[in-house]
């Protein structure tokens, strides 16, 4: 198990591979972004987009799919989380793109009024298939603390 305590400023980790599928983005967006560029074709060639691209909240929740996984894989003793800071899409993801994370822890600090519990944050960035770099965010994350 992964605690506080083995959590090593500076560490880097790249894990995950999320292949984006047209029907997840149309079913995706068609219950909670349904904007036309992320439904039609027709809509889509008519924007900057191009084709129908997947919404940047859908990038977030197959991005959040990765980070489970990664953390899930290495057995974290994970607390959940209070949010995040600078959430950046940077290009569209479309229909067909193969998503990766890399992480940065960036800083942790023990809980000083929960002292079972400490904090981290992690500069996440999102890549697709051509190194594209197309989402970036600032994750703040809640561990448990080892208590030796």
């Amino acid at each position: 198990m992964v605690y506080f305590e083995d959590l090593e400023v500076g560490s880097k980790a790249a894990f995950g591979r999320y292949e984006v599928t047209r029907e997840e983005v149309i079913q995706f967006a068609s219950a909670y972004d349904p904007q036309p560029f992320h439904l039609s074709d027709e809509a889509a060639a008519q924007t900057h987009f191009g084709r129908i691209s997947a919404s940047g909240w859908h990038t977030c929740a197959m991005t959040m799919r990765m980070l489970v996984d990664n953390i899930t894989e290495r057995k974290q003793a994970g607390l959940g989380s209070p949010g995040l800071d600078e959430l950046r899409w940077l290009k569209p993801v479309y229909p067909g793109d193969v998503l990766r994370v890399e992480s940065e822890l960036l800083s942790k600090k023990q809980s000083q009024s929960r002292p079972e519990m400490g904090s981290f944050q992690s500069e996440v960035r999102v890549y697709n298939q051509d190194d594209m770099l197309v989402m970036t965010m600032k994750s703040i994350g809640l561990i448990r603390v080892r208590g030796d």
